[in-house]
């Protein structure tokens, strides 16, 4: 059976191939939102000498507010909570399948990077038995991912993180302006007519 057919047919290699997926998106915008992180430090618009003459550093594109890096950190956020829903489903997910079974093991193993102590109980075992059910059954496929469907996903994150990332600027904004014609009325308190004192 062919990998992509094998995957239609078994919930668990499916569910494989999305993690796979996932994880693959996360970590390009991880080096996406890295790369605008250098920018933003590399190029701040200070004055910087240079052989005894002052220099303007020039403005970076994405600052002072670095909307470009907020909306690429948040993408990738998004991207790995994607790959978290997917780790979190696995136990609900049957597997068809000795490919099945070594498709969730995968993730499971996969899923070891993100926690404190990967040489603790029981992760070095699990992937003994994943490497034992290798040496037995043979590897998977490897997860095809191709150009089109990475920035499309990428694109997709992208966009919600844009919509929140405008969304909590708006929030911020009307909170200020909130801020501020509260502070405006409590500093610009009139005394009322009966508190004037008496003319003589």
């Amino acid at each position: 059976m062919a990998p992509s057919a094998a995957i239609k047919h078994d919930p668990a290699l499916a569910l494989w191939a999305a993690w796979h997926r996932a994880q693959h998106t996360s970590l390009v915008l991880c080096r996406v939102q890295q790369r605008l992180e250098t920018r933003i430090i590399c190029n701040t618009g200070i004055q910087a000498l240079t052989r005894g003459e002052m220099k303007k550093q020039p403005m970076p594109v994405i600052a002072p507010d670095g909307v470009q890096y907020a909306v690429a950190r948040e993408a990738e956020v998004l991207a790995m909570t994607e790959a978290l829903k997917l780790q979190d489903a696995l136990p609900e997910v049957p597997a068809l399948s000795l490919a099945g079974i070594l498709a969730k093991l995968e993730v499971i193993v996969g899923a070891d990077r993100d926690i404190g102590d990967p040489t603790d109980f029981p992760w070095p075992h699990i992937a003994s038995v994943l490497r034992d059910l290798k040496a037995i059954a043979g590897d998977l496929q490897p997860c095809e991912l191709d150009r089109f469907t990475t920035r499309a996903d990428i694109t997709r994150h992208l966009q919600q993180a844009a919509q929140l990332v405008d969304s909590v600027e708006a929030e911020q904004a009307a909170e200020h302006i909130r801020q501020t014609a509260k502070s405006f009325a409590e500093t610009s308190v009139l005394p009322n007519p009966a508190e004037k004192p008496a003319e003589f």
